[in-house]
């Protein structure tokens, strides 16, 4: 039977792209001169440390401008509320979702029941599979899925015939 899978990933190589290319752009920026900032990729989350709020504002800016040049979705990266010491420290972390979370995994296969297509639906570990008789109810499945907003990305994968 043909299936696929609909997945929310990050690819981890243009992540790593665009957090080079703001760590570039920050050594040539006039007004981040001899301002501290740091741009530390985590295992699922990036946090970026300045001087002050201000400076924290900017790079923010700009690596998220960079992020979403790279392709990399924003609506898989949640900004934390900036953490900003007594003495003028600024710390601020982006969560990297990678996966679907059971909510908005529930809500996509809720979703493609709802329309009727003649598929079947389970949640396997952080990603949804999708399993048809016929390729064209499983790309109809994809159109529907796309023209749909979740609030997250979605991906699909490991279509087999």
């Amino acid at each position: 039977m043909p299936s696929f899978d609909i997945v929310s990933e990050v690819d981890s190589q243009e992540l790593d792209n665009a957090l080079n290319q703001a760590r570039k752009e920050l050594a040539t920026r006039f007004d981040f001169k001899d301002v501290k900032t740091e741009v530390v990729q985590e295992k699922d989350k990036i946090v970026l440390i300045a001087d002050d709020a201000m400076h924290l504002k900017g790079l923010r800016e700009i690596v998220v401008a960079k992020l979403s040049k790279r392709g990399v979705d924003l609506r898989n990266v949640k900004q934390e509320e900036p953490a900003i010491s007594s003495m003028g420290h600024a710390r601020q972390e982006l969560k990297i979702q990678q996966g679907l979370e059971g909510d908005k995994a529930k809500e996509i296969i809720v979703a493609i029941k709802e329309q009727k297509f003649k598929t079947q639906c389970q949640l396997q570990d952080r990603q949804v599979r999708v399993t048809g008789k016929k390729r064209d109810e499983l790309q109809e499945v994809i159109a529907f899925v796309k023209s749909r907003d979740f609030g997250v990305a979605t991906n699909f994968k490991n279509f087999r015939d």
